[in-house]
């Protein structure tokens, strides 16, 4: 999951007020400032005197080879290390994050965190950006929180809906109005989900609901951000949820509130590729599934032979964590 700390030396308060508005994770300021920062907006502080002290929470490393690789490694066991240096396309960041280190970039244009997110084979996932340019802030802000990950999808076919009778279903609402083509996951089984359009669609009986998805009964999976998954239950107000489009572009969505409620239930049965999966959704006009175009699909009106997007996963969760181990679920 993508980080920003935002570096605000000297004290300039436009930066710190754009920082807290564009949603960044943290502010490091000179000593005797966090306060000042505490007054503004609620965030997490690092300085001498801050919630991370420079010094002992969180270091600077100036690396300049690979030699300096297992120093790192050492260090970010205990403290939280930030990188410097001049040139981030030729420094091995891919082998620190495949060891395990816990490494943040420091960088000074939209450029270098471009550089550092993506065009590395692997890429970091936490930024020290350092500017007095609040307009560059923004648009660093904006790359952090735009994209998540990419979450490859396939076209499933529906072999049959089978009405199975109440259960408890979860219905999420969002701080996030979302538009056509976009949803969450949610599946029997962590290794296949649906992608459960949001309420986007006008119908006679009830108007629009955005920021909405009638996502599934409570032991269903969903996908959260960090590669992790979550059963439905599990979620509360203020927890972090994937919202996915149909090209598989994922962002980070705020649960507002949840309700369980006792509602009819339906099976979905689909297969992939000669794989069975599964799904079970709200037996009601509103709930509805997407197809490879991004267009929503209600789930009263599936037939045999129509055309769905899935989520397929190789191997199997232990507490939401994807582990390399065989696990047959029906």
């Amino acid at each position: 999951m993508r980080k920003i700390w935002v570096k605000v030396d000297p004290w300039n308060k436009n930066v710190v007020t754009t920082a807290l508005e564009g949603g960044a994770d943290g502010i490091m300021v000179p000593k005797g400032y966090s306060e000042k920062v505490k007054k503004l907006g609620r965030i997490q502080t690092v300085s001498e005197d801050g919630d991370l002290r420079l010094g002992k929470d969180v270091v600077f490393f100036n690396i300049k080879s690979s030699d300096d690789e297992e120093e790192i490694i050492k260090l970010g066991r205990n403290k939280k290390v930030i990188l410097q240096c001049t040139d981030w396309t030729v420094i091995p960041l891919e082998n620190l994050i495949a060891k395990g280190a816990d490494v943040i970039a420091q960088v000074d244009s939209i450029k270098e965190a471009e550089t550092a997110f993506g065009i590395l084979e692997k890429g970091v996932q936490h930024i020290l950006f350092h500017t007095t340019d609040t307009a560059e802030l923004k648009k660093v802000l904006s790359l952090v929180g735009s994209k998540e990950e990419i979450i490859s999808l396939e076209t499933a076919e529906i072999q049959e809906v089978i009405p199975v009778g109440m259960g408890d279903r979860v219905c999420i609402d969002t701080c996030t109005s979302m538009t056509t083509g976009q949803g969450i996951l949610v599946g029997n089984s962590s290794s296949a989900m649906f992608l459960v359009h949001a309420e986007t669609v006008s119908n006679p009986y009830v108007a629009p609901r955005p920021f909405r998805v009638n996502a599934g009964p409570v032991h269903a999976y969903t996908k959260v951000p960090g590669g992790k998954t979550r059963y439905l239950s599990e979620l509360s107000a203020g927890d972090q949820v994937l919202i996915i489009d149909f090209k598989g572009n994922a962002t980070k969505g705020i649960l507002g509130r949840l309700k369980v409620e006792k509602r009819p239930l339906m099976l979905v049965r689909a297969t992939v590729k000669d794989k069975e999966v599964t799904t079970i959704l709200q037996n009601a006009e509103t709930i509805r599934l997407t197809d490879p175009d991004g267009k929503p699909i209600s789930v009263v009106n599936l037939s045999s032979g129509d055309k769905v997007l899935v989520s397929i996963e190789e191997g199997g969760r232990h507490f939401g964590h994807k582990i390399d181990e065989t696990i047959t679920e029906r």
